[in-house]
């Protein structure tokens, strides 16, 4: 029996993205932990109103919103991956991400409309507060992570040179855009499944 150690070929045995990148996230993971156990006191104390509010959302636009954006995270995943393989087109996969991004701005704003047209702002009382401040704080986040997503699409089509500085580089954006993904997670069913 041998039992020598066989080494692995293409195993990456380092945290993807950069250290300061992931303390960042895990901050912004925090206010939206304060954010989420914020909402859990509110519907602690006062059930009636998170249920009234609650039953004004609209179920559909959580759940295209939740599909579009896993479908964008799975899309930087290719791209990241592609980075890796050093692929010329890995681009595509940031943009196609950010366009699966821009699917969630579009439904997010038809919904702002949409309440807003029946009366509800984020001063009409403590759930719509609650529920404006935490989803357009979000909002503002999937705006960044679009913006990031093209252009670092662009960065990796002018920057061919260093594939290590294109692999971090890409790790980065895709990792801030899981960040938002994983918030949206818990902000889905917070807010439009637990009825």
């Amino acid at each position: 029996m041998n039992t020598q150690s066989h080494p692995v070929d293409d195993v990456k045995d380092d945290i993807p993205g950069d250290i300061a990148l992931w303390f960042f996230l895990c901050a912004e993971l925090g206010v939206f932990g304060l954010l989420i156990i914020g909402f859990a006191l509110l519907r602690l104390f006062q059930p009636e109103m998170v249920a009234s509010g609650l039953q004004q959302l609209h179920l559909h636009a959580g759940i295209i919103n939740t599909m579009a954006l896993l479908t964008g995270s799975w899309l930087a995943a290719v791209g990241v991956q592609q980075v890796r393989r050093q692929q010329p087109e890995a681009g595509r996969y940031f943009i196609a991400a950010a366009a699966a991004g821009m699917i969630y701005i579009i439904v997010k704003l038809s919904e702002y409309t949409a309440l807003y047209e029946q009366g509800y702002s984020l001063h009409y009382d403590a759930f719509f507060g609650f529920y404006f401040f935490a989803t357009f704080f979000h909002f503002l986040h999937v705006l960044a992570g679009i913006l990031f997503l093209l252009l670092v699409a662009r960065w990796l089509k002018n920057h061919r040179h260093n594939p290590a500085d294109r692999t971090k580089t890409a790790e980065n954006v895709a990792l801030y855009w899981h960040m938002v993904d994983l918030v949206w997670i818990v902000l889905f069913p917070t807010l439009y499944l637990l009825r």
